[in-house]
């Protein structure tokens, strides 16, 4: 017989964990690069841009347009790196919590 006030309290538990796993996503860190490496960038799991590293070739005024492609691709490759860590962050946390429902994808929860 399916308890409701059991699946409630799992609730409360799975929402206290969320809150958690998003909390912890400042300390996850995510790496692009761009160029062969001449532009990297550094995220955490909020997708928040942490760090930019240009190699001094590329500081010419001509390249300009070039340079700022190339952060755009880095951030983006980063932030790419982010979502996924943070989907396995929230996997991890919210693991025994909750019986496996085919479909059932909390990964919007994570802010």
């Amino acid at each position: 017989m399916f308890d409701m006030m059991k699946m409630m309290g799992k609730m409360k538990e799975v929402q206290a964990r969320i809150k958690e796993a998003q909390d912890n996503l400042v300390r996850v860190v995510a790496h692009g690069e761009s160029g062969a490496g001449l532009v990297k960038a550094t995220v955490n799991g909020k997708k928040q841009l942490v760090t930019i590293d240009i190699d001094s070739s590329l500081l010419k005024d001509d390249d300009k347009i070039i340079l700022q492609d190339l952060i755009v691709a880095a951030v983006n490759k980063a932030n790419e790196e982010a979502e996924v860590l943070a989907k396995e962050e929230l996997r991890k946390s919210t693991e025994g919590i909750l019986p496996n429902i085919p479909g059932l994808d909390l990964s919007g929860m994570m802010g």
